[in-house]
Protein backbone atom coordinates (compact mmCIF):
# COMPACT_ATOMS: atom_id res chain seq x y z
CA UNK A 1 0.00 0.00 0.00
CA UNK A 2 1.73 3.34 -1.15
CA UNK A 3 2.26 6.19 1.04
CA UNK A 4 -0.52 8.22 -0.38
CA UNK A 5 -3.44 5.48 -0.08
CA UNK A 6 -2.46 5.38 3.58
CA UNK A 7 -2.85 8.91 3.94
CA UNK A 8 -6.34 9.21 2.17
CA UNK A 9 -7.26 6.27 4.57
CA UNK A 10 -6.07 8.45 7.25
CA UNK A 11 -7.98 11.77 6.28
CA UNK A 12 -10.81 9.49 5.75
CA UNK A 13 -11.79 9.24 9.59
CA UNK A 14 -10.37 12.98 10.43
CA UNK A 15 -12.91 14.15 7.53
CA UNK A 16 -15.68 11.91 9.38
CA UNK A 17 -14.90 13.63 12.78
CA UNK A 18 -15.36 17.16 11.26
CA UNK A 19 -17.59 16.37 8.93
CA UNK A 20 -20.53 15.26 10.96
CA UNK A 21 -20.70 19.17 11.57
CA UNK A 22 -20.85 19.62 7.89
CA UNK A 23 -23.43 16.50 6.89
CA UNK A 24 -25.57 17.51 10.53
CA UNK A 25 -24.88 21.15 10.67
CA UNK A 26 -22.35 24.24 10.51
CA UNK A 27 -19.41 25.18 11.95
CA UNK A 28 -19.99 27.92 14.20
CA UNK A 29 -16.65 29.60 12.85
CA UNK A 30 -17.24 31.36 9.68
CA UNK A 31 -15.91 34.36 7.70
CA UNK A 32 -17.58 37.58 8.42
CA UNK A 33 -18.68 38.60 5.07
CA UNK A 34 -20.82 34.76 5.00
CA UNK A 35 -22.77 35.93 8.19
CA UNK A 36 -23.60 39.61 7.65
CA UNK A 37 -26.85 38.95 6.43
CA UNK A 38 -27.21 38.22 10.15
CA UNK A 39 -26.41 41.73 11.11
CA UNK A 40 -30.25 43.89 11.39
CA UNK A 41 -30.80 45.95 8.39
CA UNK A 42 -30.86 49.82 8.45
CA UNK A 43 -34.56 51.30 9.49
CA UNK A 44 -34.68 53.82 6.49
CA UNK A 45 -34.66 50.70 4.48
CA UNK A 46 -37.30 50.34 1.78
CA UNK A 47 -40.11 48.37 3.46
CA UNK A 48 -39.62 45.53 1.46
CA UNK A 49 -35.84 45.48 1.26
CA UNK A 50 -36.06 45.49 5.38
CA UNK A 51 -38.51 42.47 5.57
CA UNK A 52 -37.29 40.22 2.88
CA UNK A 53 -33.80 40.81 4.94
CA UNK A 54 -35.58 39.04 7.52
CA UNK A 55 -37.39 36.64 5.37
CA UNK A 56 -34.06 35.36 4.52
CA UNK A 57 -32.84 34.03 8.08
CA UNK A 58 -35.95 31.75 7.52
CA UNK A 59 -34.75 28.09 8.16
CA UNK A 60 -34.51 25.82 4.60
CA UNK A 61 -33.44 22.46 3.41
CA UNK A 62 -29.95 21.90 3.13
CA UNK A 63 -29.46 25.65 3.29
CA UNK A 64 -29.87 26.25 -0.63
CA UNK A 65 -31.89 29.47 0.09
CA UNK A 66 -34.03 28.48 -2.57
CA UNK A 67 -35.74 31.73 -2.83
CA UNK A 68 -36.42 34.10 -5.86
CA UNK A 69 -38.20 37.26 -5.50
CA UNK A 70 -39.53 40.13 -7.70
CA UNK A 71 -39.86 43.06 -6.51
CA UNK A 72 -41.51 44.89 -10.21
CA UNK A 73 -45.12 45.27 -8.68
CA UNK A 74 -45.30 48.37 -6.22
CA UNK A 75 -46.61 47.55 -2.30
CA UNK A 76 -45.97 43.60 -3.28
CA UNK A 77 -43.39 40.90 -3.29
CA UNK A 78 -43.71 38.11 -5.71
CA UNK A 79 -41.89 35.08 -4.18
CA UNK A 80 -40.71 31.99 -6.62
CA UNK A 81 -38.89 28.84 -6.27
CA UNK A 82 -35.40 29.59 -7.34
CA UNK A 83 -35.11 26.31 -9.75
CA UNK A 84 -31.77 25.97 -9.84
CA UNK A 85 -31.51 25.60 -6.14
CA UNK A 86 -33.59 22.06 -5.98
CA UNK A 87 -32.49 18.79 -4.45
CA UNK A 88 -33.76 16.27 -6.61
CA UNK A 89 -32.19 13.45 -5.22
CA UNK A 90 -32.95 13.46 -1.53
CA UNK A 91 -36.37 16.18 -1.63
CA UNK A 92 -37.50 14.84 -5.26
CA UNK A 93 -40.97 15.92 -5.04
CA UNK A 94 -39.36 19.52 -3.26
CA UNK A 95 -41.79 19.02 -0.65
CA UNK A 96 -39.35 20.07 1.84
CA UNK A 97 -38.36 22.96 -0.29
CA UNK A 98 -42.09 24.44 -0.40
CA UNK A 99 -41.78 23.93 3.46
CA UNK A 100 -38.81 26.29 3.33
CA UNK A 101 -40.81 28.41 1.05
CA UNK A 102 -43.25 28.91 4.17
CA UNK A 103 -40.72 29.35 6.81
CA UNK A 104 -39.72 32.05 4.15
CA UNK A 105 -43.38 33.88 4.45
CA UNK A 106 -43.66 33.32 7.75
CA UNK A 107 -40.55 35.38 8.83
CA UNK A 108 -41.35 37.89 6.15
CA UNK A 109 -44.82 38.40 8.12
CA UNK A 110 -43.26 38.60 11.38
CA UNK A 111 -40.98 41.30 10.14
CA UNK A 112 -43.93 43.56 8.47
CA UNK A 113 -45.69 43.15 11.26
CA UNK A 114 -43.03 44.68 13.46
CA UNK A 115 -43.47 47.61 10.77
CA UNK A 116 -47.10 48.01 11.66
CA UNK A 117 -47.44 46.35 7.81
CA UNK A 118 -50.40 43.30 7.33
CA UNK A 119 -49.20 40.92 4.75
CA UNK A 120 -51.64 39.80 2.46
CA UNK A 121 -50.60 36.54 1.04
CA UNK A 122 -51.78 35.11 -1.51
CA UNK A 123 -50.42 30.95 -2.17
CA UNK A 124 -49.84 30.30 -5.46
CA UNK A 125 -51.70 33.02 -7.67
CA UNK A 126 -51.00 31.35 -10.90
CA UNK A 127 -52.54 28.09 -9.67
CA UNK A 128 -50.50 25.18 -7.94
CA UNK A 129 -47.27 23.59 -9.75
CA UNK A 130 -47.82 19.38 -9.68
CA UNK A 131 -47.22 16.93 -6.56
CA UNK A 132 -44.40 16.24 -8.47
CA UNK A 133 -42.11 18.77 -9.81
CA UNK A 134 -41.87 22.81 -9.16
CA UNK A 135 -41.95 25.47 -11.72
CA UNK A 136 -41.41 29.21 -12.09
CA UNK A 137 -44.88 29.72 -10.85
CA UNK A 138 -44.92 32.13 -7.81
CA UNK A 139 -45.60 30.25 -4.89
CA UNK A 140 -46.95 33.08 -2.95
CA UNK A 141 -47.90 37.24 -3.65
CA UNK A 142 -47.66 38.84 -0.93
CA UNK A 143 -48.95 42.32 -0.38
CA UNK A 144 -47.64 44.85 2.12
CA UNK A 145 -50.42 47.08 3.83
CA UNK A 146 -49.87 49.72 6.21
CA UNK A 147 -52.67 48.84 9.02
CA UNK A 148 -52.57 51.09 12.81
CA UNK A 149 -54.34 47.64 14.21
CA UNK A 150 -50.96 45.55 13.40
CA UNK A 151 -49.70 44.28 16.44
CA UNK A 152 -46.22 42.79 16.86
CA UNK A 153 -45.72 39.01 17.54
CA UNK A 154 -43.20 38.03 20.26
CA UNK A 155 -41.80 36.01 17.85
CA UNK A 156 -39.77 38.73 16.18
CA UNK A 157 -37.36 38.81 18.82
CA UNK A 158 -35.66 35.41 18.31
CA UNK A 159 -35.49 35.62 14.41
CA UNK A 160 -31.83 36.66 14.73
CA UNK A 161 -30.69 34.05 17.70
CA UNK A 162 -32.60 30.79 16.04
CA UNK A 163 -30.35 28.59 15.18
CA UNK A 164 -30.40 24.97 14.17
CA UNK A 165 -28.72 22.67 17.16
CA UNK A 166 -27.38 19.34 15.27
CA UNK A 167 -24.76 17.87 18.53
CA UNK A 168 -25.32 16.31 21.71
CA UNK A 169 -27.95 17.54 23.73
CA UNK A 170 -28.18 18.26 27.29
CA UNK A 171 -29.56 15.54 29.50
CA UNK A 172 -32.44 17.41 30.93
CA UNK A 173 -35.92 17.20 29.00
CA UNK A 174 -38.26 20.26 28.14
CA UNK A 175 -40.50 21.33 31.13
CA UNK A 176 -44.13 20.77 30.47
CA UNK A 177 -44.43 25.23 30.14
CA UNK A 178 -41.98 25.07 27.73
CA UNK A 179 -43.42 22.60 25.54
CA UNK A 180 -46.97 24.29 26.04
CA UNK A 181 -45.38 27.93 25.00
CA UNK A 182 -44.15 25.74 21.16
CA UNK A 183 -47.80 24.25 21.07
CA UNK A 184 -49.41 27.36 21.51
CA UNK A 185 -47.29 28.99 19.13
CA UNK A 186 -49.04 26.98 15.72
CA UNK A 187 -52.53 27.39 16.95
CA UNK A 188 -54.58 28.16 13.84
CA UNK A 189 -52.81 26.49 11.50
CA UNK A 190 -53.43 22.93 9.79
CA UNK A 191 -51.16 21.00 11.54
CA UNK A 192 -51.39 18.66 14.34
CA UNK A 193 -48.18 18.92 16.72
CA UNK A 194 -47.14 16.29 18.79
CA UNK A 195 -44.18 15.38 21.32
CA UNK A 196 -43.13 12.81 23.34
CA UNK A 197 -39.91 13.06 26.15
CA UNK A 198 -38.22 10.97 28.41
CA UNK A 199 -40.30 9.10 30.59
CA UNK A 200 -41.71 7.26 27.09
CA UNK A 201 -39.06 5.10 26.77
CA UNK A 202 -40.75 2.60 24.08
CA UNK A 203 -41.64 5.67 21.79
CA UNK A 204 -38.51 7.02 22.26
CA UNK A 205 -36.58 3.87 21.36
CA UNK A 206 -38.77 3.74 18.40
CA UNK A 207 -37.84 7.59 17.04
CA UNK A 208 -34.10 6.80 17.46
CA UNK A 209 -34.16 3.55 15.53
CA UNK A 210 -35.86 5.06 12.92
CA UNK A 211 -34.19 8.35 12.96
CA UNK A 212 -30.55 6.58 12.78
CA UNK A 213 -31.74 3.62 10.21
CA UNK A 214 -32.44 6.28 7.79
CA UNK A 215 -29.74 8.55 8.17
CA UNK A 216 -27.21 5.32 7.63
CA UNK A 217 -29.58 4.89 4.38
CA UNK A 218 -28.90 8.47 3.21
CA UNK A 219 -24.78 8.62 3.76
CA UNK A 220 -24.47 4.52 2.15
CA UNK A 221 -26.59 5.61 -1.08
CA UNK A 222 -24.06 7.08 -3.08
CA UNK A 223 -26.39 9.26 -5.25
CA UNK A 224 -28.13 11.12 -1.74
CA UNK A 225 -24.79 11.21 -0.06
CA UNK A 226 -23.48 13.05 -3.30
CA UNK A 227 -25.86 15.39 -3.35
CA UNK A 228 -24.76 17.04 -0.06
CA UNK A 229 -21.13 16.69 -0.87
CA UNK A 230 -21.97 19.03 -4.03
CA UNK A 231 -22.91 21.59 -1.59
CA UNK A 232 -20.57 21.10 0.91
CA UNK A 233 -18.11 24.50 1.32
CA UNK A 234 -15.08 24.02 2.73
CA UNK A 235 -12.92 26.41 4.36
CA UNK A 236 -12.97 30.47 4.23
CA UNK A 237 -12.47 31.01 0.99
CA UNK A 238 -15.41 28.76 -0.22
CA UNK A 239 -17.92 29.60 2.26
CA UNK A 240 -17.68 33.19 1.92
CA UNK A 241 -17.99 33.26 -1.94
CA UNK A 242 -21.15 30.75 -1.93
CA UNK A 243 -22.74 31.38 1.11
CA UNK A 244 -25.07 28.46 1.39
CA UNK A 245 -24.99 24.61 1.66
CA UNK A 246 -23.27 22.99 4.30
CA UNK A 247 -19.82 24.64 5.56
CA UNK A 248 -16.78 22.96 6.49
CA UNK A 249 -13.69 25.43 7.84
CA UNK A 250 -12.02 22.95 10.16
CA UNK A 251 -8.25 23.15 9.54
CA UNK A 252 -8.00 19.51 9.46
CA UNK A 253 -10.26 19.27 6.35
CA UNK A 254 -9.57 22.14 4.61
CA UNK A 255 -5.76 20.59 5.10
CA UNK A 256 -6.72 17.17 3.56
CA UNK A 257 -8.95 18.53 0.43
CA UNK A 258 -6.32 20.70 -0.32
CA UNK A 259 -3.90 17.81 -0.20
CA UNK A 260 -6.53 15.73 -2.47
CA UNK A 261 -7.42 13.38 0.26
CA UNK A 262 -11.25 14.19 0.57
CA UNK A 263 -12.78 14.02 -2.90
CA UNK A 264 -16.25 15.61 -3.34
CA UNK A 265 -16.74 14.31 -6.52
CA UNK A 266 -17.02 10.91 -5.18
CA UNK A 267 -19.21 8.94 -2.57
CA UNK A 268 -17.29 7.58 0.64
CA UNK A 269 -17.83 3.68 0.75
CA UNK A 270 -20.50 2.27 3.25
CA UNK A 271 -17.95 0.70 5.49
CA UNK A 272 -14.98 3.69 5.29
CA UNK A 273 -13.92 5.37 8.17
CA UNK A 274 -15.51 8.15 6.70
CA UNK A 275 -19.51 6.56 7.21
CA UNK A 276 -18.63 4.94 10.08
CA UNK A 277 -17.61 8.66 11.98
CA UNK A 278 -20.57 10.43 10.94
CA UNK A 279 -22.89 7.30 12.16
CA UNK A 280 -20.95 7.25 15.90
CA UNK A 281 -21.30 11.10 16.12
CA UNK A 282 -25.03 11.03 14.52
CA UNK A 283 -25.76 8.02 17.16
CA UNK A 284 -24.78 9.55 19.84
CA UNK A 285 -26.59 13.06 18.82
CA UNK A 286 -29.82 10.90 18.82
CA UNK A 287 -28.85 8.84 22.29
CA UNK A 288 -28.87 12.40 24.18
CA UNK A 289 -32.10 13.71 22.87
CA UNK A 290 -34.24 13.98 25.07
CA UNK A 291 -37.44 14.86 23.26
CA UNK A 292 -38.83 14.48 19.88
CA UNK A 293 -41.56 16.95 18.03
CA UNK A 294 -43.71 16.29 14.97
CA UNK A 295 -46.00 18.46 12.51
CA UNK A 296 -48.35 16.13 10.62
CA UNK A 297 -50.64 17.56 7.96
CA UNK A 298 -54.27 15.63 7.14
CA UNK A 299 -53.56 17.02 3.13
CA UNK A 300 -50.26 17.14 1.74
CA UNK A 301 -51.01 19.70 -1.77
CA UNK A 302 -48.88 22.43 -2.09
CA UNK A 303 -50.44 25.23 -0.30
CA UNK A 304 -50.65 22.68 3.09
CA UNK A 305 -46.84 22.42 2.87
CA UNK A 306 -47.11 26.17 2.52
CA UNK A 307 -48.34 26.23 5.28
CA UNK A 308 -46.17 23.53 7.23
CA UNK A 309 -43.57 25.96 6.46
CA UNK A 310 -45.40 28.99 8.58
CA UNK A 311 -45.78 26.48 11.94
CA UNK A 312 -42.54 24.93 11.66
CA UNK A 313 -40.50 28.28 11.81
CA UNK A 314 -43.34 29.50 14.52
CA UNK A 315 -42.77 26.40 16.51
CA UNK A 316 -38.47 27.11 16.37
CA UNK A 317 -39.10 30.50 17.06
CA UNK A 318 -41.02 29.72 20.25
CA UNK A 319 -38.58 27.09 21.95
CA UNK A 320 -35.94 29.40 20.87
CA UNK A 321 -37.36 31.54 23.26
CA UNK A 322 -37.52 28.82 26.31
CA UNK A 323 -34.07 28.19 25.41
CA UNK A 324 -34.70 24.74 23.31
CA UNK A 325 -32.86 23.89 20.02
CA UNK A 326 -34.50 21.82 17.26
CA UNK A 327 -32.81 19.77 14.98
CA UNK A 328 -34.75 18.24 11.54
CA UNK A 329 -34.63 14.75 11.16
CA UNK A 330 -35.60 14.70 7.53
CA UNK A 331 -34.12 11.73 6.08
CA UNK A 332 -37.12 9.09 7.06
CA UNK A 333 -39.70 12.04 5.53
CA UNK A 334 -38.14 11.96 2.11
CA UNK A 335 -39.50 10.15 -0.54
CA UNK A 336 -36.95 8.55 -2.92
CA UNK A 337 -37.04 4.79 -2.88
CA UNK A 338 -34.26 3.59 -0.67
CA UNK A 339 -36.14 5.59 2.48
CA UNK A 340 -39.42 4.32 1.78
CA UNK A 341 -39.19 1.21 4.57
CA UNK A 342 -38.29 4.06 7.14
CA UNK A 343 -41.31 6.46 5.50
CA UNK A 344 -43.62 4.30 6.07
CA UNK A 345 -42.27 3.54 10.10
CA UNK A 346 -42.17 6.62 11.30
CA UNK A 347 -45.63 7.24 9.29
CA UNK A 348 -47.00 4.15 11.50
CA UNK A 349 -45.45 5.73 14.43
CA UNK A 350 -46.92 9.31 14.11
CA UNK A 351 -50.30 8.25 13.50
CA UNK A 352 -50.23 9.35 10.12
CA UNK A 353 -51.70 6.35 8.18
CA UNK A 354 -54.75 7.30 6.49
CA UNK A 355 -54.45 8.56 2.65
CA UNK A 356 -53.45 12.08 2.35
CA UNK A 357 -52.17 12.25 6.20
CA UNK A 358 -48.18 13.11 5.96
CA UNK A 359 -45.78 13.87 8.73
CA UNK A 360 -44.49 17.06 7.30
CA UNK A 361 -41.67 17.58 10.47
CA UNK A 362 -39.98 15.60 12.67
CA UNK A 363 -37.22 16.80 14.52
CA UNK A 364 -35.11 16.43 18.08
CA UNK A 365 -35.80 18.67 20.71
CA UNK A 366 -33.38 19.91 23.51
CA UNK A 367 -31.36 21.74 25.36
CA UNK A 368 -28.12 22.79 23.72
CA UNK A 369 -24.96 25.05 23.64
CA UNK A 370 -25.35 28.44 21.78
CA UNK A 371 -25.01 28.23 18.32
CA UNK A 372 -23.68 30.71 15.40
CA UNK A 373 -25.30 31.63 12.86
CA UNK A 374 -25.01 29.51 9.31
CA UNK A 375 -24.14 31.73 5.92
CA UNK A 376 -26.49 33.59 4.18
CA UNK A 377 -26.37 34.75 0.30
CA UNK A 378 -27.67 38.14 1.13
CA UNK A 379 -31.03 40.06 -0.60
CA UNK A 380 -29.06 40.90 -3.70
CA UNK A 381 -28.45 37.35 -4.23
CA UNK A 382 -32.42 36.74 -4.22
CA UNK A 383 -33.91 39.60 -6.33
CA UNK A 384 -34.72 38.37 -9.89
CA UNK A 385 -32.96 39.95 -12.02
CA UNK A 386 -35.41 41.69 -15.47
Amino acid sequence: MNRRHILRIAGAGFIAAATVTSLTGCNSSMPAEAIAAWQPPADNLDIRRWVLSHALLAPNAHNLQSWLVDLDTPDAIVLRMDMSRLLPETDPLSRQLVISQGTFIEVLDLAARQRGFRTEVTPFPEGEFSARAPDTRPTARIGLVRDAQVQPDPLFAQVFKRHTHRGVYEARSPDAAAMQVVRDSVKGLPVTLGMVTRGEEAAMARHAQIAMDAWRTELVTPRTLLESYHVLRIGPKEIAQHRDGISLNSPMVRVLTTLGLFDRTQASAPESSAIKGQLDRFNAAIASTPAYFWLNTERNDRITQLQTGRAYVRAQLAAAAQGLSMHPLSQALQEYPEQAPHFKAVHQLLGATERGQTVQMWTRLGYGPEMGPSPRRGLEAHLSKA
